[in-house]
């Protein structure tokens, strides 16, 4: 999801500062387990590496060179003994005139005894065996790379998780360190969800809930994550609710919120959406005490193709509203924004203008304004809190927009918003540009906010 990873980079502040107290919390008491038990059985393929011993017998064709042939050659220098003796006997000859060496003949067995020659050499064809004693070196080819990733021993994958593991799947589970949730691990908590700016009575509530059931079991950082994040969700989901559009011409949206909160840029980027979805909006530049905002929403009405009712520095922000009423029923518009003038929650003559501004709207349409959007920074912290019961009061806040996401590292208030007031949470902004004002995704946020992988 592409609004999730946005999330999660803005919001790296808050995940970051949660997912660092959560692991001092578990590291705290807690205890390293080796590899889960669904590892152990991964040694089994050890078997598969057995067979390969088999190389082993591939050097059998060392023999094949059967040098037994190799006799020939010795049998070869058999020969020239041979012609030897025969010229022993050629001299003897010359006495054979005589009678008596008649009997002589009988050395002519000699030549019986060739056949021992050649039994003499018959013992060294046993010696070809010799060749066969430098085999040991042949479990060489038995190498590593040569060897298919199924068929790497267990060993080897144990003792290089990292290349093994990863890539083929082969490594053990890393360890994970658990912690028996206990009284004084659930403290620790409540305080690091405080610490989040979650609010007290959000703290112990979703601490609560995770707790449930699950005292006294051993858990880790990521299971602790995923839990909250569940929590969070739920929390969220039925104030996730996009703005309203009624059929009523011209829709009136009041703006409002204290100042630099983001309500000149939520209106340009809003109205630059609306008219991408089709609709009709102008845009009244309300906050009539500062040029600057002035200035800002022509630039995003430039920007949307929006048009932009202005008037004199000073004037009566109510008496701009009406007008603008007016021009934007004459021109048959869909909606039409009016933003307004910063004001602390603490201001009362500031609040009754506002106050004031929402009477002369009705006298034009008694049920306007249909949608009272409040701005809030998300770095005010539980400031905002204070703000919504207060604007809520003077304005009839029916919704909030959520800016500045990315800049905190609180933005837990917005679950403690949801939690105590329950008003829809139309849009949360995580940017500058029109891109990051995305509608409210409660299942996204929590896991953001939380640091859970997707």
């Amino acid at each position: 999801m592409s609004l999730f990873r946005k999330l999660k980079d803005r919001l790296f502040k808050s995940s970051s500062k949660l997912e660092e107290g959560l692991e001092a919390i578990v590291a705290e008491g807690g205890e390293v387990e080796e590899a889960q038990a669904g590892a152990a059985p991964m040694p089994e393929p050890a078997p598969e590496p057995e067979p390969e011993p088999d190389p082993l017998p591939e050097p059998e064709p060392l023999p094949e060179p059967e040098p037994e042939p190799v006799p020939d050659p010795l049998p070869e220098p058999l020969p020239e003994p041979e012609p030897k003796p025969n010229p022993l006997p050629e001299p003897e000859p010359e006495p054979l005139p005589e009678p008596q060496p008649a009997p002589e003949p009988a050395p002519i067995p000699d030549p019986q005894p060739t056949p021992a020659p050649v039994e003499v050499p018959l013992p060294t064809p046993p010696e070809p065996p010799a060749p066969p004693v430098e085999l040991p070196p042949a479990p060489a080819p038995v190498e590593i790379p040569d060897v298919t990733p199924a068929e790497i021993p267990a060993d080897t994958a144990d003792a290089r998780p990292g290349l093994i593991g990863r890539l083929f799947g082969r490594g053990t589970k890393p360890a994970e360190v658990r912690r028996i949730l206990d009284d004084t691990m659930l403290e620790s908590l409540e305080e690091l969800l405080i610490q989040a700016d979650m609010g007290v009575d959000t703290a112990l509530r979703v601490a609560a809930n995770l707790a449930e059931g699950r005292m006294g079991k051993k858990l880790s950082v990521r299971e602790i994550k995923e839990i909250l994040a569940a929590e969070i969700a739920r929390i969220m989901e039925p104030v996730a609710k996009p703005m309203p559009l009624y059929a009523k011409r011209p829709q009136v949206v009041l703006v409002v919120g204290v100042n630099g909160s983001g309500k000149t840029t939520t209106i340009g980027k809003l109205a630059s959406q609306f008219r991408a979805a089709g609709k009709k909006v102008v845009i009244a530049a309300g906050d009539t005490f500062r040029a600057a905002a002035v200035e800002q929403l022509q630039v995003w009405g430039d920007r949307a193709g929006v048009p932009v009712m202005t008037a004199p520095e000073g004037s009566d922000p109510a008496s701009l509203a009406f007008d603008a009423m007016t021009k934007a029923q004459a021109d048959g518009a869909d909606l039409l924004m009016i933003d307004t003038a910063g004001r602390l929650q603490n201001r009362q003559d500031l609040m009754e203008e506002l106050a004031k501004i929402v009477r002369v709207i009705r006298k034009k349409d008694p049920e306007a304004p249909h949608n009272t959007l409040l701005v809030l920074d998300a770095t005010t912290g539980q400031n905002a809190l204070t703000q919504v019961d207060i604007f809520r009061k003077i304005a009839d806040v029916s919704g909030l927009v959520m800016t500045k996401l990315d800049g905190t590292a609180k933005g837990g208030v917005l679950v403690a918003l949801a939690d105590r007031f329950g008003l829809p949470i139309h849009a949360i902004g995580v940017g500058e540009t029109i891109d990051d004002l995305s509608p409210f995704d409660p299942e996204d946020f929590a896991r953001a906010l939380v640091g859970v992988d997707d």
